[in-house]
């Protein structure tokens, strides 16, 4: 893959996950991808994706940069996320995720990094019900 052609695929990413399209989001990923998650940990990607649909109502993601390792097995994309959780609640926070590419181009693994303290005291548990 190119450096354009990884940058292309996060923010395909970033698309289908303002789309809500939980599917896409998946085949983006490795069989065996997961994803680390400061409310939910270490979770088998496709698993993530379905608790996060099940939470959501919609998302607007906004890619403000996307920045490729040195090495060019990773990416890291700085973004705001507008979330509206099904109960009606939205928050509005920024973060950044780290992606990991596999060998066959697609995702092994995704960080998301932000700060929780915000976000844990409005949200509480919200996946709880997922």
């Amino acid at each position: 893959m190119t450096p354009n052609d990884k940058t292309a695929l996060v923010r395909t990413y970033f698309e289908r996950l303002t789309a809500s399209d939980t599917d896409g989001i998946v085949r983006l990923f490795e069989d065996d991808a997961h994803v680390i998650s400061p409310f939910l940990g270490k979770m088998h990607a496709a698993e993530f994706f379905e608790k996060l649909g099940n939470a959501s109502d919609a998302s607007k993601l906004t890619v403000f940069d996307v920045l490729l390792g040195e090495n060019g097995d990773s990416a890291a994309a700085h973004f705001e996320y507008d979330w509206t959780l099904k109960s009606g609640e939205q928050f509005v926070f920024q973060g950044v995720d780290y992606f990991k590419f596999g060998e066959s181009g697609r995702f092994a693994s995704m960080s998301i990094f932000y700060d929780t303290h915000p976000v844990r005291e409005d949200v509480g548990d919200k996946y709880a019900l997922a």
